[in-house]
């Protein structure tokens, strides 16, 4: 589960979809990683994927790694589980409470970006809260379909994973 974990967040994240400003934009693919492993198995999931982009995709890069690390593999597994865990308390069905969770933590993600990125480059006129607006406005023009995409797309995939998830459960509690 760790290996395919990891191997979902690297296809997902080296995804690069056109953005407004002319950057990319990507699913951030930390959903499938915290439906099966947990929030804490994510930071360093996204450590090792973000070094392998940097080092081979040239996405990314070195230089803002912890910043990715804590957006990516923190903030918004923290976010997703979260409502998860809010959702399925009462009572909304795993699928839905998956998905929006989904949504929601990619979302998250791209909102911690925002405000590590309005904190380098605060604008010249309205400050840090001009510049988070500025980028949060740009990520979510593209983030939010894709955001949603990826909700629905993780479901699919928890889905289709369930039948080999409880063989392997029933098997490990007999082993």
């Amino acid at each position: 589960m760790l290996a395919a974990s990891g191997a979902f967040l690297f296809a997902l994240t080296a995804l690069k979809l056109p953005s407004v400003t002319g950057s990319s934009s990507h699913p951030a693919g930390t959903a499938l990683g915290v439906s099966l492993l947990g929030p804490l198995a994510m930071p360093a999931l996204s450590t090792l994927v973000l070094v392998f982009q940097a080092l081979l995709l040239a996405h990314g890069g070195l230089s803002t790694l912890g910043a990715n690390v804590f957006s990516l593999g923190i903030a918004g597994p923290l976010a997703m589980w979260t409502v998860y865990s809010l959702m399925r308390r009462s009572g909304f069905r795993w699928e839905l409470a998956c998905g929006v969770a989904a949504v929601v933590g990619n979302l998250a993600t791209y909102l911690m970006t925002s405000f590590q990125l309005a904190l380098a480059f605060p604008d010249v006129s309205s400050g840090f809260w001009g510049a988070f607006v500025k980028f949060a406005g740009i990520f979510f023009v593209t983030q939010i379909p894709i955001a949603i995409v990826e909700g629905a797309f993780t479901v699919m995939v928890l889905r289709n994973l369930a039948p080999v998830l409880k063989h392997w459960r029933l098997e490990g509690a007999r082993a």
